[in-house]
């Protein structure tokens, strides 16, 4: 079931109940198991506990969650229409506050509705159906040309370290920094990927080292604390992370821990690249202090692996999901449009004049 596990799309459509149709990623590795998700409260609980996670796969589901939710309302006004969708929407943006997938997908399907505002509202759940489904398309697309670019990038035979999981797992197919090793397995590339085991969640350990082993690719997992020592050894000749959200001077913001590995590789001259749809590109948010970091509880930390707590009963915790990398220290940012490079600001600005 491991390998066949790659043949399946991360974040799917029922198209037949309609249903949202998820790997639980919570069970992984030791279960494989597929849920399928009909009501909001659920499609938003499958969100905030990371069910289904990674900023791509984050905003598919929301956009094919939308749709199922909105699929059931049984009003024929528009006007209660729009109200109930601007309320489900309003329920499933909460879910998790940083990756700027999950608010780009549901505001763009409510500029769906919104465009054809009086439409009878069985017009309207089949458009959004099918931009639910652009959404899905659009990503597939993207996570393949960043696995070529990022392709262009490496040597046969390199070690390249990832951190948190931005493959698969974390899209609908091949992922942003983990489709580089994909796409070569594919053309008959060799790599050694090491993936950090990220702390506290362990989505290096549990779902990097489970995709890409299942994919037949080289794989070494090391604790969060070993990637000096890796470097040091010459073992590392390239850093690929993925990105939940890119603020407009470059500043990339991605799962903790991402901003120290960055700060090891300039310290070591290894080039430490950004694989980022532009989805994940923020031209509101001017650089990554603006960006609202997510923390998540106390009890990621001092118990979810353990038999017993592992932290004296009431110590105080930080636990944020995420950090940000300067910009000073990303040597490319891998998009589907192409590989940018500094001036960040200037190259993110030419290339959001060419998504409008």
């Amino acid at each position: 079931m491991n390998k066949a596990v790659m043949q399946y799309d991360t974040v799917a459509l029922d198209e037949t109940i309609p249903a949202l149709v998820i790997i639980d990623q919570t069970k992984l590795p030791g279960k494989v198991e597929f849920l399928s998700l009909t009501g909001l409260e659920d499609i938003r609980e499958a969100v905030y506990l990371l069910k289904v996670r990674g900023a791509p796969a984050i905003g598919v589901a929301a956009a094919f969650g939308i749709y199922i939710v909105a699929d059931k309302f049984k009003t024929e006004n528009y006007e209660e229409f729009y109200a109930q969708f601007k309320t489900a929407k309003e329920k499933l943006a909460s879910a998790r506050p940083t990756a700027v997938n999950l608010f780009w997908a549901l505001d763009r399907m409510e500029k769906l509705v919104l465009d054809h505002r009086g439409e009878k509202t069985a017009v309207l759940k089949k458009l959004l159906k099918e931009e639910a489904l652009r959404i899905r398309n659009e990503d597939v697309d993207a996570c393949r040309k960043i696995g070529e670019y990022g392709l262009s990038l490496i040597k046969n035979g390199d070690g390249i370290l990832t951190h948190c999981n931005a493959g698969q797992l974390a899209t609908v197919k091949y992922g942003t920094a983990l489709a580089p090793f994909h796409l070569g397995r594919e053309k008959g590339r060799y790599f050694r990927v090491f993936t950090g085991e990220t702390r506290p969640l362990l989505q290096g350990a549990r779902l990097s080292a489970f995709e890409l082993s299942a994919d037949g690719i080289d794989t070494t997992v090391i604790c969060d604390n070993t990637a000096s020592l890796v470097m040091k050894k010459g073992w590392i000749q390239a850093v690929f992370v993925g990105c939940d959200r890119l603020a407009a001077n470059g500043d990339a913001c991605n799962k903790i821990g991402t901003s120290g590995i960055a700060i090891l590789a300039n310290y070591y001259k290894i080039p430490f690249y950004v694989c980022a749809p532009t989805s994940t590109l923020d031209m509101n948010i001017p650089s990554g202090d603006s960006i609202v970091i997510e923390e998540r509880p106390p009890g990621e930390v001092t118990e979810m692996w353990y038999k017993e707590p592992m932290a004296p009963e009431g110590v105080r915790v930080y636990n944020p999901a995420f950090d940000v990398t300067g910009n000073s220290l990303i040597t490319a940012i891998v998009t589907e449009y192409g590989i940018v490079r500094q001036p960040y600001s200037r190259s993110l600005a030419e290339l959001s004049s060419r998504l409008k």
